[in-house]
């Protein structure tokens, strides 16, 4: 019977060593894989990064080289000899100082404004109760399918009437909105646990107060995001504030380029000197704040 017993064990203890050593290599297996799978991601996002990077790196070659190499015959991928003649003819020819003060007024007034009306209708959509709420949302998300072409007559029909074409103004109040915002914003508010909603509107607080000592400080990701795209688009503007503006002394930057372009003689090195000034302010802005950015999208819900 002793000797039954130990048999079962060591058959048993077989048994289990053989799972055991199933497990360890199915582990070792998926390890491999995830390694693998690393490696492969890692490669693809930097040959992205390459692709996307390389326009960038290939505009400030153009912007240091010497007037007239970009047309010499084959591919220079850096500059025979580095010069700053580029950037003097930009700042002799045209008035890139008032064109990027004209940027920075404008991106600042507009950034402001459209985040401050789109943390409000986002809460009001996310947290409020009156009727007609969803309709009037899924109206305002409707309003994003529209281009931008086919409303510029009305703008500028309505920019005229208030006597403010061919001001800051004519092209601030028109983007005084966003519905991706107010989309982005009521996300992001309904994200928020209702216990402090609610632990607050016991305390006697109404929703003025709520939004601003409660929310408020918990949408630091989501500002940062807002105040990202918004002042990326304001500044990347093009089409309208071309129809707006008629004084070259209120142009913003990408008017400017197009203005230096039209010159008889275009100086490529030129223009690429100036797109390199209007470039490098959203690219630094962009580095120094991505960490936000990313946390905007991900506690909003937006993959």
């Amino acid at each position: 019977m002793a000797e039954t017993t130990t048999v079962v064990q060591i058959a048993d203890a077989a048994l289990l060593g053989d799972k055991g050593a199933a497990r360890v290599q199915r582990r070792r297996r998926r390890q491999s894989q995830s390694r693998k799978g690393i490696v492969w991601r890692t490669l693809i996002a930097a040959v992205v990064s390459l692709i996307v990077i390389f326009p960038l790196y290939w505009m400030l070659v153009v912007a240091f080289s010497p007037r007239g190499e970009v047309f010499e015959p084959g591919l220079r991928l850096w500059p025979s000899t580095l010069t700053l003649e580029n950037f003097a003819k930009v700042f002799d020819r045209v008035p890139v100082i008032d064109w990027f003060g004209n940027s920075v007024v404008i991106g600042a007034i507009v950034t402001a404004l459209t985040v401050f009306v789109n943390l409000l209708a986002g809460y009001a959509f996310a947290r409020l109760r009156f009727g007609g709420r969803n309709a009037v949302f899924i109206l305002a998300l409707a309003t994003m399918m529209i281009p931008v072409q086919a409303i510029m007559v009305a703008q500028f029909k309505l920019v005229s009437g208030l006597g403010i074409f061919g001001t800051y103004w004519g092209v601030i109040l028109p983007g005084a909105a966003a519905a991706f915002g107010i989309f982005l914003a009521r996300q992001f508010f309904i994200g928020i646990p209702d216990e402090i909603i609610e632990a607050a509107r016991i305390d006697g607080a109404g929703h003025f107060r709520i939004f601003l000592q409660v929310v408020l400080p918990l949408c630091k990701p989501l500002i940062a995001v807002l105040t990202l795209l918004t002042l990326m688009g304001s500044w990347n503007d093009f089409a309208w504030p071309l129809i707006a503006l008629n004084d070259n002394q209120l142009f913003t930057l990408p008017i400017g380029l197009l203005y230096l372009k039209n010159q008889t003689s275009p100086d490529y090195n030129a223009i690429m000197a100036l797109a390199l000034i209007a470039v490098l302010p959203m690219v630094l802005l962009f580095i120094f704040f991505q960490r936000y950015f990313v946390q905007g999208f991900a506690r909003s819900g937006i993959k």
